[in-house]
This record gives structure tokens, C-alpha cells and sequence, in this order.
């Protein structure tokens, strides 16, 4: 995989051999941020990467501008590999990362408010739903920030009050939620 656009274009994210993985493809990829890039900023933003995986997400934002990413996964290959990539892409001090599960992450909230949050969890996630209300409603977003999160067709947030859009890009579906819409 490799960054799209910004100050790291086209340098490589090497995603970790654990088995446990489902990439975000270049396409859902690069037609997520231009939602993101048609209507808002990435530039001085604070991202959350929820289901980090390889930080393709994390380290997309970082390139367009965002000024720091936290990065969670359960996995500590997953994380030890993110922290790699950062030495090798040269943004330590823009990256922070936690090890623990996404569910018990989102109970209480003691990170802070986001700019923008990204979530690609396992299309079989058991509480997806629940996480979509525990960041709308848990003070995890800031009052003009974006959620987007991936998923399959055995879901639909189109309806959502709080989903500003929903968008297909292959087997993927991103849907962008804001607190309000907006």
C-alpha cells in the first residue's frame, strides 16, 4: 500500500503478516478523503484510528496535513509495525498508539475529542452499532468532526440521523458521520 497524496506521497505502508488484516483499498481509500478533502480540512487535525491495522488511514491523514494521529489496536504486531513505519516515514512525534480492544476503549473516554475518526473493523464486528453511539454521544468527536466508518453491505447507516453520507467503493462502504449534521 502506498500514501496517496501530501508530504508522504507515495511512500510504501507495509502491512503486518498477522493474518488478521483487511486493508482499506487504494480506491475505498483515496474516495474517502475526497469526501473529506470536497468538504472540510485535514490541515492542523487530530485523527483517531480506530482498528488501525497497518495505520494506512492514520498515515493518509497525517500526509494531507493532520497534526497527529492515535492509533489503537488490539494487536501489539499491529502497533509495533505502525511504530516502525513512523520511525521509517520520519513522524514519531505525530504519532501516539494504544494496545487495548476498541469496545473497552470507547466505555469511557479519557483521549479527548477528535477531528476526524476513522474505523475499519472486521465486517463482522459484534458491536458496531453500539460504537457508533458511543462516539457520537461520548464526547469522542469535537462538535465539527467526522467519523467514518467502513463496512459491508450486511449494514446501512444511510438512515442514520447523525450520517451525512454513505458511499460504496467495491465491497466497502464508508459511511461519514458527523455530532450534527451538517
Amino acid at each position: 500500500m502506498r500514501i496517496i497524496t501530501g508530504k508522504l506521497k507515495g511512500r510504501t505502508i507495509p502491512v503486518p503478516k498477522t493474518g488478521e488484516l483487511r486493508p482499506t483499498s487504494d480506491r475505498a481509500k483515496e474516495g474517502i478523503f475526497s469526501v473529506i478533502d470536497s468538504r472540510t480540512y485535514l490541515e492542523s487535525t487530530r485523527v483517531l484510528d480506530l482498528f488501525a491495522g497497518s495505520g494506512n488511514l492514520g498515515f493518509e491523514a497525517i500526509s494531507r496535513g493532520a497534526s497527529s494521529c492515535l492509533f489503537v489496536d488490539r494487536e501489539k504486531a499491529h502497533i509495533d509495525q505502525i511504530l516502525k513505519t513512523a520511525g521509517e516515514l520520519d513522524v514519531t512525534t505525530q504519532v501516539q498508539t494504544l494496545i487495548t480492544e476498541i469496545s473497552e476503549l470507547l466505555t469511557e473516554n479519557k483521549q479527548g475529542s477528535f477531528d476526524f475518526i476513522f474505523a475499519d473493523p472486521p465486517y463482522d464486528y459484534f458491536a458496531m452499532e453500539e460504537m457508533i453511539s458511543q462516539i457520537l454521544e461520548g464526547g469522542w468527536l469535537n462538535e465539527e468532526g467526522w467519523f467514518i466508518l467502513e463496512h459491508d453491505k450486511r449494514h446501512d447507516f444511510s438512515g442514520h440521523p447523525n450520517c451525512l453520507t454513505s458511499k460504496s467503493y467495491g465491497r466497502t462502504i464508508a459511511a461519514f458521520f458527523t455530532p450534527d449534521q451538517q
